[in-house]
């Protein structure tokens, strides 16, 4: 089915693929199964000059393993999920095989070096470094010659449990507080003798942001702003008044992004030197803070004359910006007296006062714009529409001939047949397609060949060829025999138009035959961005969750420049994060949303859930449902079904959690990839 879809996303692979796996093609998928995924082996080599070495084979979706030893001897198989397989080697290395099964007996081969050495490991080498991005960390790595194996101590307790470092492995490990530790690294062989390594290393903590905040998106018109570097500022302005206390206050610039600082701060203000501000037209108040500090939060008042105000609360999450959006009502339903049509000062302060340093970017008055976000007219190829073909072109709605990719049930087919050279299809509506939010146009395309050249048109209302007004793109494909997504950009579209058609030309200048070759598959036309994620939109993340906007490292099932980046950290089991969007989610064209989807691993459940206007935790209404992966290390397309939404209710937020219930470890098997989210 071909849709024009009112709220289109492009989020935005950054991903460590640790083994190179061969996968025995099985086109059943019985049940969906897929191949074991995330196939690895635990080597141990017992201490004792033996060379006894205990294999033990590790995958998700596998019910059984053989393991082949690589020195010529018979294979062991049948080994059961938890267990491992003993075998004595002679020294030296070997590259035994891990085969991994699943329940349809689909499998996974994986290659594992062994090395066996009767002499204790030497020439180690530890390397330790303070992480860039996360506070307190430290990233650790070793070599060691005849070493087998790693135990780690970070020195942060006595009594602590060594951390095994595999071979050609970097570990991490976070501390609860700076300062300087003693690391002991031990490497060890199949010899009884070990070698040691220790170092007094200084733990350091991020004391200020590395990224700037979230860029606003709103309008100059619909904004009344106190300090952002995107809008106008007040002047005269003042961000550091004499107000007798200690806070101290520094301006300072990241990625080019200026914010104040903050610094111990007990109380704060910021005065418009007798000239007031009439915010009384705006219906929020918006603001983005940072701290590294722990348990630490920040209070914030805007201040009319009188002088009147009234405190809300910033709950803050450490070492990550939080933005705010705050309605006006917050602050008149705890005192009436204050008044926005003459606001002269604003107000932080420290809670506990004094314990800690924010970061303030983006404090602003906001009102919603009066044209929301808008773009084509849904658009389902189910009614509302006229299709028509002209000199030789073809054009029909059929059953969708290729689901990876695209899970839509139906889709456009274009077939250009031995006609003009112009051959080609049109799409007419009944109502004018509506440019008014975004003129760029994108489609999901299956083409039979990279560099098919697809033109789009659009015509005002009179029928050729007496067609007064038109505009034009072509966009060119770059796979083959798979969907991608091509864009059409319009930026030149005379908007004073108002165009009921679309035409689509293959080739446009080239005689088409009909066959497979000029035969090609349309569907998902959507006026896009609605939300570019670059940015119309506020990511933020909660307990453990991590998000951000990435460069799409795989674009084999999607050609996405960037996508969005989600890590589910060692915090709560409902770790994740949320996105809020500055007008309501509109559920009137569809009650499914679907999103492409990159996962580590096959059945990684993934909730989304929509939230009202109201800040959590006082959040008033949600809806939510969970979609379940069914495919490893590549692009699949999932679907949330919310028919039984409350369309009754504004919705402003998506939160999406992975595996809600499990605490994540922000690794790579909690790491998953999202893009093009869309409503049907």
């Amino acid at each position: 089915m071909m849709k024009f879809i009112k709220y289109a996303f492009s989020l935005c692979l950054f991903t460590l693929i640790t083994i190179s796996c061969v996968e025995d093609d099985n086109l059943d998928y019985a049940e969906e199964i897929t191949a074991p995924t995330n196939v690895t082996a635990a080597v141990s080599v017992t201490q004792d000059n033996t060379g006894t070495v205990t294999i033990t084979p590790l995958a998700e979706g596998a019910v059984s393993y053989t393991v082949s030893f690589g020195d010529g001897s018979e294979e062991v198989s049948d080994i059961t999920p938890g267990n491992g397989a003993e075998h004595i080697y002679e020294e030296g290395t070997y590259e035994a095989t891990i085969t991994a099964v699943s329940l349809n007996g689909l499998t996974t081969t994986v290659t594992q070096s062994v090395l066996v050495s009767f002499k204790a490991p030497e020439n180690l080498v530890v390397i330790i470094d303070n992480d860039a991005a996360i506070s307190k960390q430290v990233n650790l790595s070793a070599t060691a010659d005849f070493a087998t194996m790693y135990e780690v101590y970070f020195g942060e307790s006595t009594d602590e449990t060594p951390v095994v470092l595999n071979l050609e492995e970097t570990i991490s490990y976070q501390y609860e507080e700076a300062g300087t530790y003693t690391i002991k690294v031990i490497a060890k062989s199949a010899a009884i003798e070990t070698t040691e390594y220790s170092e007094e290393f200084v733990v350091t903590a991020i004391l200020q942001p590395l990224t700037g905040a979230p860029v606003p998106f709103r309008a100059q018109t619909d904004v009344v702003s106190i300090y952002s570097d995107v809008y106008t500022d007040p002047d005269p302005i003042d961000y550091y008044p004499n107000w007798g206390q200690t806070t101290t206050y520094t301006q300072i610039a990241v990625d080019g992004n200026n914010m104040i600082q903050y610094g111990d701060i007990t109380y704060q203000g910021i005065d418009f030197n007798g000239a007031p501000l009439d915010a009384s037209a705006m219906e929020f108040i918006h603001v983005d803070v940072w701290t590294a500090d722990a348990d630490f939060d920040a209070k914030m008042s805007p201040i009319s004359a009188g002088p009147n105000e009234t405190a809300i609360t910033l709950e803050l999450n450490q070492d990550q910006w939080t933005s705010f959006d705050i309605p006006l009502s917050s602050f008149t339903d705890q005192n009436p007296l204050v008044d926005f049509s003459n606001i002269i000062q604003f107000k932080f302060e420290g809670a506990p006062s004094g314990a800690g340093t924010i970061f303030i970017d983006n404090l602003y008055f906001y009102k919603e714009s009066a044209t929301g976000i808008s773009g084509v007219l849904p658009l389902t190829f189910e009614s509302g529409f006229t299709l028509d073909q002209f000199d030789g072109g073809g054009t029909s709605v059929i059953a969708n001939p290729d689901s990876n990719g695209n899970t839509s049930s139906t889709v456009l087919e274009l077939v250009k047949g031995a006609g003009q050279t112009w051959a080609g299809s049109k799409v007419t509506i009944p109502t004018p397609f509506d440019f008014s939010s975004s003129t760029t146009i994108t489609a999901k395309v299956w083409s039979p060949r990279a560099g098919l050249n697809l033109l789009m048109k659009f015509e005002d209302v009179t029928p050729w060829p007496n067609t007064q007004a038109t505009a034009e793109i072509t966009a060119t494909t770059t796979l083959a025999n798979q969907w991608e997504t091509v864009a059409f950009d319009f930026a030149g579209v005379d908007m004073a138009v108002e165009y009921y058609n679309m035409v689509l030309i293959m080739d446009n200048g080239t005689v088409g035959d009909g066959s497979a070759n000029y035969t090609i598959y349309v569907d998902d036309i959507s006026s896009s961005p609605m939300l570019t994620f670059e940015p119309e939109y506020t990511l933020d993340q909660f307990d453990g969750g991590g998000t951000s906007v990435i460069a799409n490292p795989d674009s084999n099932g999607n050609t996405s420049a960037n996508v969005l980046e989600l890590v589910k950290g060692a915090g709560q089991p409902w770790a994740g994060s949320k996105i809020t969007v500055p007008t309501q989610f509109d559920f009137t064209a569809g009650t499914t949303i679907t999103a492409k989807v990159w996962s580590p691993r096959a059945g990684l459940n993934l909730l989304m859930k929509f939230e009202d206007v109201t800040p959590w935790p006082n959040t008033i209404a949600t809806a939510e449902i969970t979609a379940t992966t069914t495919l490893a290390n590549q692009w699949e397309t999932v679907a949330f079904d919310f028919s039984s939404v409350d369309m009754a209710v504004e919705y402003y937020n998506m939160v999406l959690i992975i595996d809600n219930g499990i605490t994540g470890d922000g690794t790579a098997n909690y790491t998953i990839y999202v893009d093009d989210i869309a409503q049907n």
